[in-house]
């Protein structure tokens, strides 16, 4: 079976900010790549124009988009709930951890400190 990698949005970030690493590494991807509905909504908010925003809408299709559903929403709200105040967690990072873990998902991140909660965690690459 396919290792599943649901990437935080930082690792996306460098990817499309160009970053040699962050293409190469992405470029060489075998494994079942995920992002959370969460994700979507941090990069659009970098968006700057319509060609960006095409660019984003085609780069997003390249991954599953874990939906927030009931089941991760109630996940999400009890991670925050939890760990939020220690850690610094937003509820979006609450909301990526839940997707990661309903999915079965190895979470790829340069934050750990904010997901002290996920076991399956690792950076993807050296920055």
């Amino acid at each position: 079976m396919t290792e599943r990698l649901l990437l935080d949005t930082d690792v996306l970030i460098d990817y499309l900010r160009g970053r040699e690493v962050a293409v190469e590494w992405l470029k060489a991807r075998t494994e079942e790549l995920l992002i959370s509905a969460l994700t979507v909504s941090e990069l659009v908010v970098g968006v700057r124009d319509e060609e960006e925003e095409e660019a984003l809408g085609a780069f997003l299709d390249l991954f599953e988009i874990v939906p927030v559903d009931r089941s991760i929403a109630f996940q999400a709200g009890r991670i925050r709930q939890v760990h939020g105040p220690a850690s610094g967690m937003s509820l979006a990072d609450a909301v990526i951890a839940a997707s990661a873990m309903s999915r079965e998902a190895v979470l790829l991140t340069f934050n750990r400190r904010h997901y002290p909660m996920v076991e399956r965690i690792r950076a993807p690459y050296e920055r």
